[in-house]
Order: C-alpha cells, then sequence, then structure tokens
C-alpha cells in the first residue's frame, strides 16, 4: 500500500523536482490542527493515485527553506 512520502529541505530536489511522476506536496507542522483534520484525506490520495502521483508531506517547522522558496505562509497548503 503506498504512503506518503516525507521530504525535507535536503531531500526536495531529489525526491520532488526530479520525480518521473508528479508530486503533490502537502505542507504541514504538527501543531497544526487543520493540518491534522486532512492527513486521512492526503494519506487515501497516496492510496488511490499510487503509481500515477507521488504524495509528499514537508514539515514547514524542519524544513522552512523549500517553504519559504515557494511562498507557503499558511498551513496547511497543498
Amino acid at each position: 500500500m503506498a504512503e506518503p512520502i516525507e521530504v525535507n529541505d535536503d531531500t526536495w530536489e531529489e525526491l520532488v523536482l526530479n520525480s518521473e511522476t508528479p508530486v503533490m506536496v502537502d505542507f504541514w507542522a504538527e501543531w497544526c490542527g487543520p493540518c491534522k483534520m486532512i492527513a486521512p484525506a492526503v494519506h487515501d490520495m497516496a492510496v488511490d493515485y499510487d503509481g500515477q502521483m507521488q504524495v509528499a508531506k514537508l514539515d514547514v517547522d524542519a524544513s522552512p527553506k523549500v517553504a519559504m522558496q515557494y511562498g507557503v505562509r499558511s498551513i496547511p497548503a497543498l
């Protein structure tokens, strides 16, 4: 069964930018209530679209560089 992949500032280029399939990224944080609410739907998308796209999760607190680079100012953001 497919699971969302965890990405961070160090793995962003390899796992997202260089992916051979489209990637949907969930920008989230542990303290974010709405992020926790959508987490089951994000997981379901990884399962439902396995082989068609990758679903990735990026913790904005642990990896602020990518979040800033893409202008993520509020979370959750997809």
